[in-house]
């Protein structure tokens, strides 16, 4: 009786262990539907792809509804002469040939031809909100600067904009201009004053969803380093680059060591500082901000219970990164405005820049 039930029993597991991997075996045999799998969520890819500049303006999706702005694309070949259409005919994922071009990995326009030139002249959406912030900021500027003509903030108290503009203003004169470019600070403010606003509203623009991250940009950055350098070089004296070229007080053999580094101090470190910081900072944070939103779809991949258990903390730690990245925003505007007023400032060494007046501080 007891060995018919154990032989009962292996009959039963031996029959449910066959089903199970007979089953296994069936379900990859089987084709499911002839569809094609679907893609894997690669992270990497998206966060490039967000953070990168790109030829429409992508806002969300839903099913087959694009939220899209597609931006002009103008290019001109040798052979073909000027091609100007929407980026919208390279189709929806970008992957369609229009007019002897495509598109490579939603960033570079190529000629189908083989050897063929073509010179990109396109308005990115980096180009366009760049100069979508540039309009935003005469107008407030144009405004504000209306409103001290007329009296306004100087016989009586500011009003709107320019009440909420003025502390920054006076901040940037007193902490940056004054102390680090002595009698000469007035003639630097609108310089000083229009590189920190224009980074900080290209900066805030960048952290509304769908829109480009322009200060994330190496291209942006480095026009800025540029034009701060070319300030930096036309403020210098002649005292300043006889010390660079031939440092007194210091042996020959180590002026040999010392002029090539201050050399390149001048062309090289000091704008590479500027465009670098910025740069890095900014991408930084975006990519931070994405790598807590991809934690949602990666766990989600692995289980659904696990994506929507985390979907709650990746939310939390997003929004905590969001707020900090409008703070970085600010900060990052007033280093690079500070660190140009430095460098601007280095090169008045041992004219009147250190000169103390009769009110006991530096003007």
């Amino acid at each position: 009786m007891g060995s018919d039930s154990m032989k009962s029993l292996l009959v039963a597991v031996f029959s449910l262990i066959m089903l199970l991997f007979s089953t296994h075996i069936f379900a990859q045999e089987k084709p499911a539907d002839h569809r094609p799998p679907e893609e894997k969520f690669d992270p990497t890819k998206e966060i490039l792809r967000h953070v990168q500049d790109a030829y429409e303006f992508h806002f969300f999706s839903i099913g087959n509804f694009h939220a899209t702005i597609h931006l002009p694309v103008i290019l001109y070949s040798p052979e073909k002469g000027l091609s100007v259409f929407s980026s919208s005919r390279f189709g929806e994922n970008g992957n369609e040939e229009y007019a002897g071009y495509k598109l490579v990995d939603g960033q570079t326009i190529v000629p189908v031809e083989k050897g063929a030139k073509v010179y990109d002249l396109s308005l990115t959406r980096n180009v366009v909100q760049t100069y979508f912030a540039l309009a935003i900021f005469s107008i407030l500027m144009i405004n504000v600067a209306k409103k001290y003509k007329k009296g306004v903030g100087v016989v009586s108290a500011p009003s709107g904009f320019q009440g909420l503009i003025e502390p920054v203003i006076n901040f940037i004169g007193d902490e940056v201009a004054k102390v680090n470019l002595g009698v000469r600070w007035k003639k630097y403010m609108p310089y000083l004053l229009t590189v920190f606003f224009f980074i900080l509203i290209n900066s805030l623009f960048g952290m509304i969803p769908g829109s480009a991250n322009v200060t994330g940009n190496i291209a942006f950055t480095f026009v800025l380093g540029i034009i701060s350098l070319l300030v930096i070089l036309f403020s210098t004296t002649s005292h300043f680059w006889k010390h660079i070229f031939w440092p007194p007080g210091i042996p020959f053999l180590v002026k040999l060591i010392l002029i090539p580094v201050e050399v390149a101090g001048v062309f090289i470190i000091k704008p590479g500082a500027l465009i670098i910081r910025l740069f890095a900072n900014m991408v930084a944070g975006h990519i931070i901000i994405l790598s807590f939103i991809s934690l949602i779809f990666i766990f989600g991949a692995m289980n659904t219970v696990a994506g929507w258990s985390f979907s709650p903390v990746s939310i939390l730690f997003t929004v905590f990164i969001y707020f900090i990245e409008i703070l970085v925003a600010f900060i990052q505007a007033f280093i690079f405005t500070a660190l140009t007023a430095i460098f601007i400032g280095q090169g008045f060494e041992g004219s009147d820049h250190d000169v103390q007046h009769d009110n006991g501080g530096i003007l």
